[in-house]
């Protein structure tokens, strides 16, 4: 599925990407969350781009976190990956996984709406394929069980929904599916 992704062209990714976004501001949870977590992309892996949601989100009064996960931390049960607060998107930082993430003393979000979750693939039933790390498993483990009316929410382009994903055990299914095409319930119809 990384091949695949990879041969779309930028431009391409950047139309489905804005098409996504359409979708997802329409989803009732999102016109109203006032904490919601993003992730930002990996262009360079041609990632769902969803920098303009952000954008949009906080002009309406939202507070957005990002994934965070600690440089001497190892995937386990403890979710090594929680979400932080972010005020302001230049403040981002490297992490040694390749992607960017907030300051280490950046605020934990401890009442999310709503966190949106990249996939590789992704099935009718809300399991998902990522880099394989399990770390979206852990902290949706984690953060729902906390917050049990927060909704995860798939994102990807509607080439990457697959019929069935192979689940294992610790395997954490989001609630819906948004691609550039479509709008899902998991477990549901279109």
């Amino acid at each position: 599925m990384v091949g695949l992704r990879m041969t779309v062209p930028t431009s391409a990714c950047a139309v489905r990407s804005a098409a996504i976004i359409e979708r997802l501001k329409q989803l009732p949870i999102l016109k109203t969350a006032a904490q919601i977590a993003l992730f930002w992309p990996i262009l360079a892996k041609h990632e769902v781009d969803l920098r303009e949601l952000d954008t949009l989100l906080r002009a309406r009064g939202a507070t957005i976190a990002y994934p965070y996960i600690a440089e001497t931390e190892s995937i386990s049960d403890d979710a090594p990956m929680d979400f932080r607060l972010l005020s302001d998107v230049g403040d981002l930082e490297s992490s040694s996984l390749g992607f960017l993430q907030p300051p280490a003393d950046a605020p934990i979000a401890d009442s999310l709406d709503a966190i949106i979750v990249p996939a590789l693939a992704i099935d009718p039933f809300g399991h998902r394929i990522g880099y394989g790390a399990g770390y979206y498993d852990c902290a949706l483990r984690e953060v729902t069980s906390q917050i049990p009316s927060c909704v995860t929410i798939g994102v990807a382009y509607d080439y990457q929904l697959i019929s069935e994903v192979p689940v294992t055990p610790g395997d954490i299914a989001v609630a819906w599916i948004v691609t550039d095409s479509r709008v899902m319930q998991a477990g549901g119809s279109t």
